[in-house]
């Protein structure tokens, strides 16, 4: 049975009133083991067939050095860097009384991309950390799964929750080619099947504003994943930081950041779209400020929060609200 068993809402009443507009994550974990769950992110020290010659070079044009996590890597004490030392770390930190279960995420880069022995002592590692971790969360590409990985998570299943991360961005395949993916939505379809198959949840990654996106782009995609019956997916807009391919676009004016009226607009329609039995992780992101360079709006997480909710409560928009089952 799949980790992320969804349930419906219907038109509820905005944030303010104790009811969110959609399946918002902290809500579902808190409905599923009856207190609040927390993530702990992780830097594993892998690496990524899109930077090493496999599939590719220099990654994707906005992925920076340290991958999805810069905001750990900039964090993180060079003592620290042991899977064991972050967690112990972290739970031994302010953050770690403000729960007692806890996912461990980990997060940068390629999180399938190594031996199956060396995935399973790093996953090992993280898991022994605590009685508090109840969950396993990997990040990783579509390209990089396949049915030993996929044995391997199943085998925590019988007492961690297990869920698996892919990062999609967009499903049109001439996107996905101009900002350097490495693989296709074909791909992608394929791994979430396999993962869907064996009973693991997925939770796919969307982006908004990628060069040369255009609305349909957008809604094709969130179709797509609704089509697939996704457990859960992470929007955010994208963003250009000094260490990217997309930075040097960004200098020379090839690419031009989208508006924050722009975001609030296509979240309101995605969260319209999208089937209703999908959890959202997120809406928005944490860009690293030590590498951040546009669009000066995201570094204010808040005020954009309160914008799409507000947007969301003055055009009645509530998760599937303009969803169409196809």
């Amino acid at each position: 049975m799949i980790f992320w068993a969804t349930f419906v809402i219907g038109k509820c009443l905005w944030y303010n009133d104790g009811m969110d507009r959609y399946n918002h994550l902290n809500k579902y974990l808190k409905n599923k083991f009856g207190e609040r769950v927390l993530k702990i992110c992780v830097d594993g020290n892998f690496s990524c067939p899109n930077r090493d010659g496999t599939c590719g070079v220099g990654g994707c044009i906005f992925c920076g050095l340290a991958g999805s996590g810069e905001n750990i890597k900039y964090r993180l004490p060079e003592a620290l860097s042991s899977i064991k030392n972050q967690i112990v770390c972290f739970l031994n930190s302010y953050r770690g009384e403000r729960a007692n279960k806890f996912i461990v995420y980990f997060q940068n880069h390629t999180n399938t991309y190594d031996t199956i022995d060396s995935l399973k002592a790093r996953y090992d590692m993280a898991l022994s950390c605590s009685e508090k971790i109840i969950g396993l969360q990997i990040a990783t590409r579509p390209d990089c799964i396949d049915m030993e990985i996929v044995n391997l998570l199943k085998s925590y299943q019988d007492k961690y929750a297990v869920i698996v991360e892919l990062g999609l961005q967009t499903c049109n395949d001439e996107i996905g080619n101009a900002i350097n993916r490495g693989y296709t939505t074909a791909d992608f379809i394929d791994a979430v099947n396999l993962l869907h198959t064996n009973g693991i949840a997925v939770v796919a990654h969307v982006m908004v504003g990628l060069p040369g996106e255009n609305v349909d782009d957008i809604c094709n995609t969130i179709d797509l994943l609704s089509s697939l019956k996704v457990d859960g997916v992470k929007i955010h807009s994208t963003y250009v930081t000094s260490d990217t391919v997309l930075y040097n676009m960004y200098n020379a004016g090839v690419y031009t950041p989208i508006t924050q009226d722009y975001y609030v607009d296509m979240v309101c329609n995605i969260i319209a779209r999208m089937s209703p039995d999908i959890i959202i992780h997120r809406i928005n992101a944490d860009p690293p400020r030590e590498l951040f360079i546009a669009p000066d709006w995201m570094l204010h997480k808040k005020l954009v929060l309160n914008a799409i909710n507000r947007e969301l409560d003055v055009r009645n928009i509530y998760q599937g609200c303009n969803y169409s089952q196809k």
